[in-house]
């Protein structure tokens, strides 16, 4: 199979930038600060990460529950001050980011629809949570509806572009960071978390339901749906990455799947694995009844275990079915002793962003209900074990050095040069058995742990991620007035003092869910969501769990 499918970094910043904006927008410029303290001893004890995650997974009586609350809750409250901060007070915008000091000066220029829905989702939390009170939240979240109202939108589709100024909520041609020109774009999975926020709002606030229902009712995600994704002769189709409605420069396909307004410039890729973000909007699509249910299935778990597909990190194991005559290949890797469906790149942001909404684990209990704790232990196993970085959570994020980049747990993707999880760009290259020979492992160095990626793990291990948390407080200069800053490097100490808007939002959804009841959650999926998507999880199961043995 032809690899230019693929997206070089298949998650909705880097897509939407390289995509839509010039020069890679992920190469955002960002203050950087040093702080070395002694050296982390790591574990050399093969079974601590083990440990550490059951740990993660007992009873709260095993811990301090109400110490453990007061932590989270600080940290809501202060991630809180970064969202307020970033927010334009004319229009109710977020920025994509601002300097870790909050001034206003140094908020970028651009927002996007994913911004705008996780400062929605994040108001809704602070709500619950008592950050805020209920007439400041439905003041704020009135004001980004009415400013979302007057936004220029793509009309027969219903799509937000990707790139607005927040100060003027103008839809950008030129870059504000360097002048360079932006063909406006619109992505499938950047409106995917907006519409997701829609949908939170609507429920959590019934003063605001018809302001966001009426946003959320003229979204088609259908406009996104190719039918023939994986072929004339499949029997479901996949996503599109998005469309320019006006001719981009360099790869496009020319088309409309909805047969509704001018023909689009589809991008040439499809999303076409299943464990990445992407799934939202398919999640939402299907709720709403845009695209049909068998979707679902049509995304690779992994691509099947054979020479022909030998260039993914490592080989397969798995069987055969198929669900709503779909046929699936229900593959898995291995690290760390558990089989797992694979990210494209081993970070957690793909894995855990859509469990956020969705409480997949308790759908899909054959399914995500294994899939998701053997993902947080690897990702435990990487830096405790495997890297011995002390710490662990690895997720794109801030680059200490400066701009963004992707991090993650390499071996735990498909992308045969994964996403990195040190400054070095360490690549890990297990082989591909009986196809390609493994490569001679290599030392890792400058690990980049990134705060967010331990609030995602707290559904499957509360009491790790909160010890690791407590440890990057501890131990780094790595926490300032809006709560963590994007990304240390924990063996010398850089560290990334921005804050991003995804990221925060990633912070306060994942807090509202452990302390509110799974508040996100239940404001997402009640509904049509839960009758639509429920099925199709508890359908599945995975070729995931333990492995034979306690190696890569």
């Amino acid at each position: 199979m032809a690899r230019w499918k693929h997206t070089a970094v298949p998650l909705l910043l880097a897509l939407s930038v390289a995509a839509a904006t010039p020069a890679l927008a992920a190469e955002r410029p960002a203050a950087v600060h040093h702080t070395v303290r002694a050296p982390v001893q790591a574990a050399d004890d093969a079974g601590q990460a083990e440990a550490v995650t059951q740990a993660g997974e007992q009873s709260m009586s095993s811990a301090d529950p109400p110490a453990e609350r007061r932590t989270l809750l600080r940290y809501a409250r202060d991630t809180w001050r970064s969202f307020d901060a970033m927010v334009v007070p004319a229009t109710g915008l977020p920025a994509d980011y601002i300097g870790g000091d909050l001034a206003p000066g140094t908020r970028s220029g651009y927002t996007s629809p994913t911004n705008v829905g996780g400062y929605l989702w994040s108001t809704v939390a602070a709500r619950d949570l008592g950050v805020i009170g209920a007439p400041e939240a439905d003041r704020r979240v009135r004001q980004t509806l009415d400013t979302l109202g007057r936004l220029s939108f793509h009309e027969p589709s219903g799509m937000f572009y990707n790139w607005y100024d927040p100060a003027t909520g103008t839809v950008l041609r030129t870059w504000p960071e360097d002048g360079s020109v932006v063909h406006p774009f619109l992505s499938s999975v950047d409106n995917g978390w907006l519409a997701a926020a829609l949908m939170v709002v609507r429920s959590a606030m019934p003063d605001r339901a018809a302001q966001a229902q009426h946003l959320l009712g003229r979204m088609d995600f259908g406009f996104f749906y190719d039918p023939q994704g994986r072929g004339a002769d499949f029997p479901a189709g996949l996503l599109r990455g998005g469309f320019w409605d006006e001719e981009p420069p360099g790869c496009s396909v020319t088309g409309n799947y909805r047969d509704r307004g001018p023909d689009v410039w589809y991008t040439c890729n499809h999303y076409d694995i299943l464990n990445t973000e992407p799934r939202i909007a398919s999640y939402v699509g299907i709720a709403l009844g845009q695209i049909p249910a068998k979707h679902y299935y049509a995304p690779y778990r992994t691509f099947p275990a054979s020479c022909d597909w030998s260039w993914p990190e490592q080989r397969p194991v798995g069987f055969t079915t198929s669900y709503l005559g779909v046929p699936v290949f229900e593959g898995s890797f291995t690290y760390r002793g558990h089989r797992f469906v694979p990210t494209w790149g081993g970070d957690m942001f793909e894995a855990m962003m859509p469990a956020m909404f969705v409480p997949e684990e308790r759908w899909g209990p054959r399914s995500w209900g294994l899939n998701h704790p053997a993902y947080v232990q690897g990702q435990i196993a990487h830096g405790l074990n495997d890297a011995k970085y002390g710490y662990w959570g690895f997720s794109p994020a801030s680059d200490p050095r400066g701009g963004y980049a992707a991090w993650g747990v390499d071996a735990m993707g498909m992308d045969p040069t994964g996403y990195p999880s040190d400054l070095e760009g360490t690549d890990v290259d297990l082989g591909y058995e009986g196809c390609r020979p493994a490569q001679p492992a290599k030392p890792f160095g400058d690990g980049v742990v990134t705060p967010h990626a331990s609030f995602l793990a707290l559904p499957y291990a509360q009491h790790a991620a909160v010890d690791n948390l407590q440890r990057l407080e501890r131990d780094f200069d790595s926490y300032g007035p809006g709560g963590f800053y994007d990304a240390v490097a924990v063996r010398s100490g850089t560290v990334a003092r921005r804050y991003l808007a995804l990221d925060q939002a990633m912070v306060l959804g994942p807090i509202g869910n452990a302390l509110s009841r799974d508040d996100i959650r239940g404001y997402f999926s009640r509904g049509e969501v839960e009758r639509a998507i429920r099925p199709l999880l508890a359908r599945e199961r995975f070729s995931a769990g333990r492995a034979a043995g306690t190696g890569r």
